[in-house]
């Protein structure tokens, strides 16, 4: 059990703290619901980038307000809203922290209004509405009013949830300049892009991407594991050494002629 501080927490604090624990039983719900060996079976069959939807998607919706509510350090009664809207989405009741929002969303300011933009297009994809989730995405992602980290992030989920209609080349000419070391979605968005990589038949640039990933002690444990794994299937070793990956020659890869 945590000590109590030598001093009264201010409510400012209080607010950062509460923010910060539930960041992370959102990242431990993360872990939880991805089965590393369904996404990677869905990788292998070149299906929905299932993997990078759910990561960027509920890392998205609770990650990122917890990072940002943190940094900020939320105060006031907008940050008193965003965190009863936390609690109702761990309790699933999606309804509910959409409404919560919605004052926000018209009249908040600043990172709190995109805050709650990015929350409510999180929700409708949740609830399984796409065509609505992606439009409300790009709309935030087109805002040149919000900042650019935001916008950043509402790309990969516009792109995620729109992954089979644009097809892999617009995955990738969209993404790919955020899929560096370095960004804050390097993770990601350098996860779809590999699968993007994936279904133009460029394994060895998808292998590389994944091992990069693995590699960056800066992204998600759990997207680190599944990386290293999907780079072990490409012929890519992405287990953690001084060097650098180096191509692994399977037994059931053909000799050159």
């Amino acid at each position: 059990m945590a000590l109590r501080p030598d001093r009264p927490q201010s409510r400012t604090d209080q607010l950062a703290e509460r923010s910060g624990a539930q960041g992370d039983a959102f990242l431990r719900e993360v872990d939880d619901a991805l089965r590393e060996d369904q996404v990677l079976t869905a990788f292998q069959k070149f299906g929905k980038p299932v993997g990078a939807a759910i990561v960027a998607g509920l890392l998205g919706l609770g990650g990122w307000l917890w990072y940002e509510n943190h940094q900020n350090t939320l105060a006031g009664e907008q940050g008193e809203v965003l965190t009863q809207a936390l609690d109702k989405l761990e309790v699933r009741n999606l309804k509910a922290a959409s409404e919560d929002v919605a004052p926000i969303v018209k009249d908040g300011t600043d990172g709190f209004n995109a805050s709650a933009r990015m929350l409510q297009a999180g929700i409708l994809s949740e609830q399984g509405k796409n065509d609505e989730a992606s439009k409300a995405f790009a709309a935030i992602a087109a805002d040149a009013k919000v900042p650019q980290a935001y916008r950043d992030l509402a790309t990969i989920r516009e792109v995620s949830l729109t992954f089979d209609k644009i097809g892999a080349d617009k995955v990738v000419e969209r993404v790919k300049p955020l899929a560096v070391p370095g960004n804050a979605w390097f993770g990601s968005a350098g996860e779809l892009v590999g699968i993007a990589y994936m279904k133009q038949g460029k394994n060895d640039l998808a292998g590389a991407m994944f091992a990069q990933i693995a590699k960056d002690e800066t992204v998600p444990d759990s997207l680190r594991r599944r990386t290293r794994q999907m780079a072990g299937l490409l012929g890519v070793d992405a287990v953690e050494d001084p060097g650098a990956a180096k191509v692994i020659q399977r037994a059931t890869t053909p000799a050159a002629n």
